[in-house]
């Protein structure tokens, strides 16, 4: 079964959410734990909660993908910063608890100058750190298009902190448009990247992707994102994606630049794809 969905907003809660994504055929969707550009969290609420983990149950829901907020960065290098990144990633694998057996999503970070490898240690000890209390979450390393000094950007930086963790509720969520950014060519060869990624990383750790189009061409390293068949990927790429025996039962969410119709229509655009 294809799982697919888009962000939606947490402002309004749970329950909200889970009847938006019904109203735009979506049987999965992802949402920020925070506000995406800083920190601060909505208020719990457990009996909405409880509602809504009641709701995905009924409704047949693929696990969820929850966002870590951007401005958290874990190998940032004023350590006063990297310490509050890491409070703010235990605080939300705290919060995820309430939604049992999802996934917390995130961008491993920027080291900034401090080369790949203090960047890589420095993840590392964040993430050993937070999933100390073994909260029912799955942790997923976002795949990044290598701008700047954005560590995931290769199949070995997540390979390296993978092994360096060593956690089996630790895995990797892959974008569509930032592999394509970073130099891996799906559109030609889907196969051939997604046996590299199993030779290097390995698919069983593949838990959930997100699907966009990007404005660049490949290796570009830029990463922007654009609607489905509106950029380098074009759809036979996303056709190749929702039908893929190792993808197509992964939660795939819509990170393309729409509001609530176009993700609809985009929806409904990859579920015509699908054999």
């Amino acid at each position: 079964m294809l799982y697919l969905g888009c962000h939606l907003s947490a402002s309004n809660g749970n329950v909200a959410m889970v009847k938006q994504a019904i109203g735009i055929g979506a049987n999965t969707f992802a949402f920020f734990t925070r506000n995406p550009r800083g920190s601060k969290s909505k208020q719990e609420d457990p009996e909405d909660e409880k509602r809504a983990v009641a709701m995905l149950a009924e409704e047949g829901f693929g696990p969820l993908v929850a966002h870590g907020a951007y401005t958290m960065n874990l190998c940032t290098k004023n350590p006063e910063d990297r310490a509050f990144a890491a409070e703010i990633l235990e605080d939300d694998l705290r919060k995820m608890a309430a939604l049992p057996g999802n996934f917390y999503n995130f961008h491993p970070g920027s080291h900034v100058g401090q080369g790949v490898e203090t960047g890589i240690d420095q993840i590392i000890a964040a993430l050993k750190k937070a999933m100390r209390h073994d909260y029912p979450v799955t942790v997923l390393l976002e795949s990044m298009a290598g701008k700047g000094s954005e560590v995931g950007g290769t199949f070995q930086e997540l390979r390296m902190i993978l092994d360096g963790v060593g956690r089996d509720d630790l895995g990797v969520c892959l974008d569509t448009c930032h592999i394509h950014d970073a130099g891996y060519d799906i559109v030609s060869d889907l196969d051939g990247v997604l046996e590299e990624f199993d030779r290097v990383v390995g698919l069983s750790r593949l838990k959930a992707l997100h699907l966009n189009d990007s404005m660049n061409p490949r290796a570009s390293h830029k990463d922007r994102h654009a609607c489905l068949d509106k950029g380098h990927l074009g759809l036979e790429t996303f056709r190749a994606v929702v039908n893929h025996p190792a993808l197509k039962d992964k939660p795939m969410i819509l990170e393309t630049p729409n509001e609530l119709p176009g993700y609809a229509e985009e929806i409904r655009l990859l579920r015509s794809l699908g054999r």
